[in-house]
């Protein structure tokens, strides 16, 4: 095929021995050697743009983002929510009190009820204060009546109220020990940051009654969503600072060099600085998921401006002239660097391919930052490198105690090659059991922040009263009457009893609920008339659809919750009751994370499978993705093992990071292959010579980019959110296997293989 053509050219291109493993990316590494002051404006204005936009970050604690779009179940979960209305959003007032029957404390909760009320933030309360009965001749009147003499006329009252009053079962504690108020948020006024400013507000209202006597926590999901997100904020601002200062300890030990872990943890710093200001102009803010990109940005950064800084200086130690050594380091580190981030970035962008907004914006993010990082390291670093030496920076001595383990790997590949080479192929093999095992696991609890005052205010409400974890069943009714004619009544209330069998007694509310009321002689009229605006969430404003609420326990296991709503649903359809839907904020983040989870262990497939095939293709060798492929599964795997080992299961973030950890870990195996080949094609070293120096040349590099990977990622495993800590953790585990696949298992695969890898990327020597 003749190379003038233009498909001639592109065959070059492709497959050609002249063209780089970087595609030609690095040629913006080469634009920068011709063009600094260009070059240099560039940087320049793009830090300052980014640096403009930082000011405005903030993160969106809407969990709805994470799962919005995600399938039928939450397509399900938002027709229930704009039908009826939901529980979801509503703010739980647990009032504990020793003395809960005497008058005057009843006055004084009665009268924090009604300030609640009040409050801008507020569109109603729901409590035995507020909460009214049928009265004669069509009347209303109040619960619990208002001047009550004596400790016993309130419990007289209170305990009436919660033997006969549906809704006050789920308000009053049995042993009148406390009592629940539910505060119904204005949506208009919770937007953005409202909801911050509502709960804060609230805290004031509440603060002015509390005691001794009187003691209240505030739980539902605006509260557990205002703790994440606290959470997280605090997080990133621990994890970029400590991780930055990790990062720039590591680069000092590595160096022995104050100024040139300065110029390590350059890079980093305005990576991070673009790319947070790249995520908060295109998205506008940071999502729970999206925020984690940041710390994988400031990592991979570190790690691969040591691996320029490593070639840099043996270059220059090699009695290169330093301005020269840049030029070279680029020319030489460049591709890799470059195949690197197409690496990365492929694993990013393999996440798409799963529905879900919070997915999707994760995997956008990962794309955008990891070219956003390249662009950083072709451009920043060259420039900041030779400004170095112009203004007296000199090249310091490498540190012993990183470089120590590759005379031992080298030893043991030399010697023990083929048992080494053996026992990973095997051991990894073995490793694909658990892999087909592990099944998805979600809970809600891995959600929220450790130590949530919150949370433990909610099972204390499962425990006492109805509970703040709803399930709802929908109900298609025939009659369509506003109030609800007498068929669809029964159907209503044969449901009642489907879903109150399987949640217990005194744990489901409907508009069969009321049959003190109706026993007593009021018409369902008078009773809609009595719960207000709660109406509608019992039937829609069409009358066509009826709503049957149960309170599910705060904790509850994935598999556990997949057995109730299938054993509810069975029930139904057996009752001859067609088109109910069984749904709710937790039935549907419990099986969009099932679903996602295993979108993303087969995207995960995906990645490694077309991360092998890429680096071969780069290298134009399929020998060179047969050597990656055993020391880069073998971390995968390994990781894997331990969640089937530890009953962990797959969670959302633990296939994320699997995912990125995958994309991480290849970019070793990536330099020293690149290193390998540059050793045998331009320096004509024998297949041998190759690889001992390639670990010397790059195996403290690779060994001080892992120290700096994990110890900035390890700052994740202290985290306050269950879910994000299990990130950081998988994410250490997984890059510590990797550097034992890519210093041990990689150097001895290439001596075992022998004369199979002589060749290697053309070298026929």
């Amino acid at each position: 095929m003749s190379k003038n053509t233009l498909l001639g050219r592109l065959w070059n291109w492709a497959f050609g021995h002249d063209r780089s493993i970087g595609f030609g990316l690095e040629v913006l590494g080469h634009l920068t050697l011709k063009q600094p002051r260009v070059i240099a404006v560039f940087v320049l204005l793009m830090t300052v743009f980014c640096a403009t936009q930082v000011p405005r970050a903030s993160v969106d604690g809407d969990m709805l983002r994470v799962f919005a779009h995600s399938g039928e179940e939450y397509d399900n979960y938002e027709h229930l929510a704009n039908t009826f209305g939901t529980f979801e959003n509503d703010i739980y007032l647990l009032v504990n009190s020793p003395d809960l029957t005497n008058p005057a404390t009843i006055e004084t909760i009665r009268a924090m009820a009604l300030d609640l009320s009040n409050s801008e933030y507020v569109t109603g309360t729901m409590s035995a204060f507020t909460l009214r009965k049928p009265g004669p001749d069509g009347t209303t009147l109040p619960a619990v009546p208002e001047g009550l003499g004596s400790p016993e006329e309130v419990k007289t009252a209170l305990t009436e109220l919660y033997q006969n009053d549906p809704m006050m079962r789920n308000l009053i504690n049995p042993d009148l020990s406390g009592v629940v108020i539910i505060v119904f948020p204005d949506p208009e006024m919770t937007k953005g940051g409202g909801t911050k400013q509502m709960i804060a507000s609230l805290r004031d209202v509440v603060k002015d009654y509390e005691g001794t006597d009187v003691q209240v926590e505030l739980t539902g999901p605006p509260i557990w969503t205002s703790e994440m997100l606290s959470a997280a904020v605090g997080d990133q601002i621990k994890f970029t600072i400590y991780g930055f200062a990790l990062g720039s300890l590591i680069a000092l030990l590595s160096l022995r060099s104050f100024w040139g872990a300065v110029l390590v943890a350059a890079t980093p710093f305005i990576a991070i600085l673009w790319v947070m200001g790249l995520i908060v102009f295109l998205f506008g803010s940071f999502s729970f998921l999206t925020i984690i990109v940041t710390t994988i940005v400031l990592v991979i950064a570190f790690a691969e401006s040591l691996f320029f800084i490593f070639n840099w200086l043996a270059y220059w130690r090699e009695g290169m002239d330093p301005y020269k050594a840049v030029d070279e380091t680029v020319r030489v580190v460049g591709p890799a660097s470059a195949l690197t981030m197409l690496t990365t970035l492929v694993s990013f962008a393999s996440l798409s391919l799963t529905a879900g907004q919070g997915i999707q914006e994760f995997s956008q993010a990962g794309v955008l930052a990891s070219l956003t990082n390249f662009i950083c390291l072709m451009t920043f670093l060259p420039l900041v490198l030779k400004l170095a030496v112009r203004l007296g920076f000199k090249a310091p001595k490498p540190s012993f105690a990183i470089t120590a383990p590759i005379p031992l790997a080298w030893f043991m590949a030399r010697k023990f090659g083929r048992p080494i080479a053996a026992f990973a192929i095997v051991g990894t093999g073995l490793l694909l059991i658990p892999y087909f095992l592990i099944q998805p696991h979600f809970s809600f609890e891995d959600f929220m922040a450790k130590g949530s005052t919150a949370l433990t205010a909610a099972e204390q409400i499962d425990q006492g009263v109805g509970g703040v974890a709803p399930l709802y069943v929908s109900i298609p009714l025939k009659e369509g009457v506003s109030d609800v004619g007498d068929e669809d009544y029964k159907t209503i209330k044969l449901v009642h009893d489907i879903v109150e069998k399987h949640l217990g007694a005194n744990k489901v509310i409907s508009a069969a609920a009321f049959t003190h009321y109706a026993d007593s002689g009021f018409t369902r009229e008078q009773i809609f008339n009595a719960v207000g605006d709660l109406k509608r969430r019992f039937v829609s404003d069409d009358g066509m659809h009826a709503l049957i609420t149960g309170f599910m326990p705060t904790i509850i296991d994935s598999e556990e919750l997949v057995k109730l709503k299938e054993g509810i649903q069975a029930d139904v359809k057996a009752a001859g009751i067609e088109g109910a839907e069984v749904g709710g904020f937790r039935v549907m983040t419990t099986y969009a994370t099932d679903n996602i989870v295993r979108g993303l262990q087969l995207e995960l497939t995906i990645s490694v499978i077309v991360n092998l095939f890429l680096i071969g293709w780069a290298f134009r060798s399929l020998r060179v993705a047969v050597a990656t492929a055993i020391p880069n599964l073998f971390p995968i795997l390994g990781t894997e093992a331990y969640l089937w080992w530890s009953g962990a299961g797959l969670q959302l973030t633990t296939v994320l990071s699997l995912t990125i950890a995958f994309g991480i870990a290849v970019d070793d195996t990536t330099h020293f292959l690149s290193h390998y080949l540059h050793a045998r094609r331009e320096e004509g070293r024998s297949h041998m010579d190759a690889i001992h120096h390639t670990m010397e040349r790059i195996g403290g590099a690779i060994i001080a980019a892992t120290l700096i990977l994990c110890s900035g990622t390890a700052i994740v495993m202290f985290s306050e959110l269950p879910q994000v800590a299990l990130f950081g953790t998988l994410f250490v585990i997984t890059l510590g296997f990797a550097v034992i696949g890519d210093v041990f298992i990689l150097p001895a695969l290439l001596v075992a293989g022998g004369r199979f890898f002589h060749p290697l990327g053309g070298v026929k020597k």
